[in-house]
């Protein structure tokens, strides 16, 4: 259990715009930040941060929260560990006694599996500098790649001892379930059900998150003698999808924002070579294809990819379908080239860092262009080979959403080929409407059969037996100005009253309540707090334990409007709801009020039609003139006409 204190502590300290900043790449707008939202595929910044609240909100999918919400949402961490995290993030120290082995079999499946992992890494590091063979096995291979110790303990890497079972029997023997060993793929069963370490006899490289959890392992044999595979890695599981992880994101991600680039490569080595070298902003698919998934992971701190290869002019060809996915995702892809039998793992171990800094500078070539001049080389001599190249680099064009950069592009791949301008743009625009008559073929408009007007056309009326809007704006004022205040009696008085005791005060007199459970929630909270003395703020329940509340307050006091500065500059006066409080909070109460009444009223109205008694009629009919005419009061000082 975290301390009530301490949770504070690390609710007051933690910055949304750092937390979120963490994961996604974010700019200046007025007073708030946006971004391109992490939670849904989105190519117009549509995620907002408030540093002012506190809060995140995506005003395309509707996601919402504060620091700890986003953590939770984004990692999928728990209420605690997403604590535990910001805590970590911000120096807060948690004591938490240790867990029994019967904790650790009760906490849920997911955090089950990270602490398995957890437990694993530390195992195969501590293994590898506190044993012999560890030394002389483990350490000494990276040794011999060039890996300084203070490089390998900030990569975790570790090593796993040549014993069948060595791992596995230590890791049950401190109370870790079989289970979990079995679904990490740290522990295989044979069919004759003997349990050996996967990963024996292998130097480790733990997969880590963007969150620096370890979600998996790559293991490698020491010697290529060996008659195994170079490479294994951890199957898949519910917190490791090779598809959607890129190995380094966690030690990149600061980096690749700061040089708005990304450097991808290919294997664990090369990332590890590199940040030795000072250059930080790189990550690798690990052997993987890219895939979309990952190009969106890259996607959420930067635009630009630079891609180093080998030399190799195979493998350039074969992963022209990847990059094709890059260009599709609108990001702009540069290639470097390293020299012949070199890789950037080898290229670095044999170079100065400024010599790998020029060549990753000056040796980068932007795709497209870099495409058609291998293939023009290719095709030297040959028309139908040229007139099939034409074709090829016309489609990957044809796969950027921005215009401006296909016709750039379309003119730089025309003076390359020494051929009209023209006629890669007539190709690319038969291109371009073929994909578009594809999409347009798959799409099927929804059919109202007994409408006959477009669904905005439909009149939208209110349930007369709802007051939604009324309650929702009565709870937005209170979480926004609460502790603001207002004349005390509603005019203009010396006495003041704020703007939570005013709205708690009306409407207790009046016995009103509201319908939606939630509202009626935060209502009763204020009342509660504030006869304790103290009137809550709106981070109360924007960092509420229950989501359900934490999401609604988010709603409420979040906005995709920003007024423009250039009302100011051209001296028209716009009065903006604090400069009108006062006016703000009466509106909102007698509009809830009113509301209220003609609920009041239509309840009456059913009653009379079912009443059978003269007197019970008389009663209701007199009840009825008096609900009007408190509805034409209330109404008049709304400023409104009462027709009915």
């Amino acid at each position: 259990m975290i301390r009530p204190d301490i949770i504070r502590d690390i609710l007051e300290t933690a910055r949304i715009e750092e937390v979120v900043g963490d994961f996604v790449s974010l700019r200046k707008r007025g007073a708030n930040l946006v971004g391109l939202c992490p939670f849904h595929n989105e190519k117009t910044p549509s995620f907002n941060v408030s540093p002012a609240r506190g809060i995140y909100k995506c005003f395309g999918c509707g996601k919402a929260g504060s620091a700890v919400n986003f953590v939770m949402e984004h990692e999928h961490y728990s209420y605690p560990d997403a604590l535990r995290y910001l805590a970590r993030k911000y120096n807060i120290r948690i004591e938490e006694k240790e867990q029994t082995a019967e904790e650790l079999q009760a906490l849920n499946e997911q955090e089950s599996l990270y602490h398995v992992n957890t437990f694993a890494q530390k195992f195969f590091s501590e293994l590898m500098f506190q044993t012999e063979e560890g030394r002389a096995l483990g350490l000494k291979y990276f040794s011999e790649r060039g890996f300084r110790e203070d490089t390998v303990k900030k990569f975790e890497l570790g090593y796993s001892p040549e014993k069948q079972d060595h791992f596995t029997r230590y890791a049950l023997d401190n109370g870790y379930n079989l289970d979990y060993l079995l679904k990490t793929g740290l522990t295989i069963r044979s069919e004759e059900g003997r349990l050996y370490d996967r990963f024996r006899s292998r130097v480790i490289f733990p997969i880590h998150n963007l969150t620096g959890r370890v979600i998996g392992f790559g293991g490698r044999i020491r010697t290529s003698a060996e008659n195994k595979p170079k490479y294994i890695n951890s199957p898949e599981s519910d917190i490791y999808n090779k598809s959607k992880v890129l190995y380094g994101i966690f030690f990149a991600k600061n980096a690749i924002i700061r040089q708005d680039n990304c450097y991808l490569v290919e294997g664990y080595t090369d990332v590890i070579s590199l940040h030795q070298a000072g250059i930080e902003n790189v990550v690798s698919s690990s052997g993987t294809s890219l895939t979309t998934d990952q190009i969106k992971l890259i996607k959420r701190f930067t635009r630009n990819i630079t891609i180093l290869y080998d030399g190799d002019p195979a493998g350039i060809k074969a992963s022209f379908r990847g990059i094709d996915m890059i260009l599709e995702e609108g990001m702009n892809v540069k290639i470097v080239l390293f020299p012949e039998n070199e890789d950037p793992d080898s290229y670095v171990r044999k170079h100065r860092t400024s010599e790998v800094e020029a060549l990753l500078h000056s040796g980068a070539n932007d795709f497209i262009v870099f495409k058609t001049n291998l293939l023009l080389r290719e095709a030297a001599g040959d028309p139908i080979k040229r007139a099939s190249l034409i074709k090829e680099i016309v489609q990957s064009i044809a796969l950027i959403p921005d215009a401006i950069f296909r016709t750039v592009y379309v003119k730089e791949c025309a003076s390359v080929m020494n051929m009209p301008e023209q006629t890669l743009m007539n190709e690319l625009n038969k291109i371009l409407r073929q994909n578009f008559n594809k999409k347009m073929e798959t799409y099927r408009p929804q059919i109202y059969p007994d409408e006959q007007v477009y669904p905005a056309e439909k009149q939208i009326t209110e349930d007369p037996n709802l007051c939604e809007y009324q309650e929702k704006d009565i709870i937005r004022i209170m979480l926004l100005y609460g502790e603001q205040t207002i004349p005390a009696n509603g005019n203009d008085s010396m006495d003041v009253i704020s703007v939570a005791g005013f709205i708690v005060h009306d409407l207790s007199i009046d016995d009103l309540t509201f319908q939606n459970p939630y509202y009626q929630f935060i209502f009763d909270d204020f009342q509660k707090e504030m006869e304790k003395g103290r009137i809550p703020s709106e981070k109360d329940y924007v960092n509420h334990a229950d989501p359900s509340v934490a999401q609604l307050a988010i709603d409420l006091v979040s906005t995709p409007y920003e007024l423009s500065d250039g009302w100011s500059k051209n001296l028209i006066l716009v009065k903006v709801e604090t400069e009108i409080l006062k006016e703000a909070v009466l509106s909102a109460v007698l509009a809830f009020k009113a509301k209220k009444v003609d609920q009041m009223i239509i309840r009456n109205q059913q009653d009379l039609k079912a009443a059978a008694d003269e007197e019970e009629i008389m009663a209701l009919l007199t009840e009825q003139m008096k609900l009007k005419g408190i509805s034409r009061e209330i109404n008049a000082r709304l400023g409104r006409i009462v027709t009915k």
